[in-house]
């Protein structure tokens, strides 16, 4: 992992200013274990130096208060540069409220805001101030909700195939025995070169997990099993990792928010590859953490959703194997953001042409959308 000290600044951090924003989903989506007609983001941008930094999270509006009420306080008058002591003090400042769950994305929030503050101030590509070690940050596409019949499941997972990208990954697990027909079309649509993924969302049980990963391998070729049973189920994901087809890989992570989480996957062996989602662990900070940890049990990370804040740290990461190209953020970032990146071919690239993150709030269409 890339250890290039960042260059200091000298400027300190005036103001933090939070908006939320909710966006409809186009028709209602579902998958293993929960249903959805809308998507919050919470957008923190941080001001010091005559410059203006942002970053975001997904989550309730509930957590963009968390940030006004406990974590502006503590990171406002710091160095725009002391990332370390900014983040340890957003830790601090959570201990009566908890800092997983909410905690944890209100840090992220704030902590992409200061990395892309520190950046503009530079007038650098954030990829650079972090260290990059790649210049391109592999994608799969991600949708299929359970909501999706066979035709749009087919639609949807063969137009990312036809463009290009090599891997797809479909919901799974809300109505089991519905789920072969859907299959079938997305094996059909991507065809035989295309990767395969299912995530359940932990709707199985261990005995169902193991039976249907089974199942999915021998079928239709499936290489990845995200979440068959819940992720705090560690000797689950274990034993349905010891009992599945060589061929599958089981994946989590997703919903660790601390540096314990991601403790427990990796010594319960119960993980083929780490997920880290940067807008739930603690921002680029977190995230750099977890991609470490993960290294030293030789395990990749696989970045989860979020995909215009996640590529500049995931360019910094040498054990990365994807990025999920998540049909409801990728459609949130784009009405919200100017400058978001586009899949080239299976895989996105930070323009490094834009100080930062390089992405530009559209106020005016934001505001339609506001909380």
């Amino acid at each position: 992992m890339a250890t290039r000290a960042p260059q200091r600044v000298d400027a300190e951090l005036e103001r933090v200013v939070v908006s939320a924003y909710t966006i409809p989903t186009e028709e209602p989506e579902s998958d293993g274990t929960f249903e959805w007609d809308a998507t919050t983001i919470v957008v923190v941008e941080v001001e010091g130096g005559d410059e203006r930094g942002l970053g975001y999270t997904y989550g309730a509006v509930a957590t963009g208060r968390l940030v006004e009420e406990k974590l502006a306080d503590a990171v406002v008058g710091r160095d725009v540069g002391d990332h370390h002591g900014a983040w340890t003090a957003m830790v601090r400042a959570l201990r009566n409220v908890g800092r997983p769950g909410l905690g944890s994305m209100a840090v992220a929030a704030v902590d992409i805001a200061l990395w892309d503050l520190h950046a503009r101030l530079l007038g650098e590509p954030l990829a650079t101030l972090l260290g990059a070690v790649r210049e391109e940050v592999p994608i799969y596409g991600s949708g299929g909700f359970t909501s999706y019949l066979p035709d749009r499941v087919a639609e949807q997972l063969g137009g990312w195939a036809g463009a290009g990208i090599p891997r797809v990954k479909m919901k799974v697990g809300r109505r089991p025995d519905a789920d072969p027909p859907r299959i079938d079309a997305a094996r059909r649509a991507i065809g035989d070169e295309t990767e395969l993924f299912v995530d359940a969302n932990g709707a199985f049980d261990r005995e169902e997990a193991v039976g249907w990963g089974a199942r999915y391998a021998r079928e239709w070729g499936v290489t990845w099993f995200e979440e068959p049973v819940s992720s705090a189920d560690f000797g689950g994901l274990r034993l349905v990792r010891e009992q599945s087809p060589p061929e599958m890989e089981i994946a989590a992570g997703e919903y660790a928010y601390v540096r314990r989480d991601f403790e427990n996957l990796l010594e319960a062996d119960a993980v083929d590859c780490l997920q880290a989602d940067v807008t739930r662990c603690g921002g680029f900070t977190g995230l750099l953490e977890a991609a470490q940890l993960a290294a030293q049990q030789g395990l990749d990370i696989s970045g989860h959703c979020a995909p215009a804040a996640s590529v500049p740290v995931l360019c910094a990461v040498e054990r990365l194997r994807h990025l999920e190209w998540f049909h409801d953020h990728v459609r949130v970032e784009a009405l919200l953001f100017d400058g978001v990146p586009e899949p080239d071919r299976g895989v996105i690239r930070p323009d490094l042409d834009r100080p930062g993150l390089g992405l530009e709030l559209k106020r005016a269409e934001a505001a339609r959308f506001a909380a």
